[in-house]
């Protein structure tokens, strides 16, 4: 416990090694923020049509509002790739690619509204006591790279429930998500305070050891203490992170083709900084599309949702 903070830290990420060896190495997850309406793009239900407007009997369920008629999707489908997979016409480039991408149309959530479904999807559960996926996968294979976290989730905003959604519950605070808004693209905004102008490394170094140091005889006479613990892992990784997170930040060291390739927009942003982070060995990235629920698309929607779909 006595042990200058850099070794701690050292041990801490040997300590956090891989359980067995991983056949996935990295996960870049996509979240279309407010939940796109599976029937508009991957999963067309031609009884919708047959019943359109009628409502089926027993179907008065206890949500916020008054169960209506069914409702076919406005849009069409086109089988899509040697699979034959039904894809929206709303999504002509990625359908190029169906091919490659595993479609399932076989979840389900237990609860109708959006704060226990995130729960459900991030935590596996709709109770709020479970790791996050991205922390249940820092868990178990370990950290790649002890200059930048493992485990990141990209948001231009806020996402409903927030940082719940990337929790690590009963497992170490170490393996919780570390949050960026990337609402603007700027590396030194997107990572205020990165830079220490006051001190060089040497001195925020020596800063650290010290700190570590108080902290160890802190926790010497204490049990439960995994919240300091990460807290003190969380100020090493971030005396580290000025070495490399200047660059994997900074979009500008991507060629313009690149740029062109990914497109414009917080989400394309988000997008290439996950494959710039996953390059450099970052565990497990979230890329949540915008702030607050752009997909909740309860008015407008057969206008909105074209939209939205140009931008992914």
């Amino acid at each position: 416990m006595g042990m200058p903070l850099e070794l701690a830290a050292s041990d801490s990420f040997a300590a956090a090694g891989a359980h067995f060896p991983p056949k996935a190495k990295r996960v870049i997850h996509l979240f279309m923020n407010g939940g796109p309406y599976q029937s508009d793009l991957f999963d067309p239900k031609p009884a919708l049509e047959k019943y359109a407007g009628t409502k089926p009997s027993g179907a008065d369920l206890l949500t916020e509002r008054p169960t209506g008629g069914l409702l076919p999707s406005p849009f069409k489908f086109i089988k899509s790739g040697e699979s034959g997979v039904p894809v929206s016409e709303l999504l002509p480039q990625l359908s190029q690619h169906i091919d490659k991408i595993c479609v399932l149309n076989s979840l389900h959530a237990d609860n109708p509204n959006h704060g226990p479904a995130l729960l459900q999807m991030n935590n596996g559960t709709i109770i709020p006591t479970r790791p996050s996926m991205g922390a249940w996968m820092l868990y178990g294979l370990g950290s790649e790279n002890s200059n930048l976290p493992g485990y990141v989730v990209l948001c231009p905003g806020r996402p409903v429930r927030f940082s719940i959604l990337w929790n690590s519950a009963f497992l170490p605070s170490k393996y919780q998500g570390t949050y960026v808004n990337h609402s603007t693209i700027q590396p030194d905004k997107m990572l205020p305070n990165l830079k220490n102008s006051n001190w060089d490394h040497t001195v925020q170094r020596e800063q650290l050891d010290l700190l570590g140091q108080l902290n160890a005889d802190h926790l010497a006479s204490r049990t439960h203490t995994s919240d300091l613990n990460a807290r003190t892992e969380a100020m090493e990784t971030a005396y580290r992170m000025q070495f490399e997170a200047s660059v994997t930040f900074d979009l500008n060291q991507e060629s313009k083709a690149s740029r062109e390739a990914y497109g414009s927009g917080h989400f394309a942003n988000g997008c290439l900084l996950a494959r710039r982070m996953v390059e450099r060995g970052v565990r497990f990235v979230q890329v949540y599309y915008g702030n607050g629920q752009p997909w909740d698309t309860h008015s407008g929607h057969n206008e909105k949702v074209p939209e939205l779909c140009k931008t992914i």
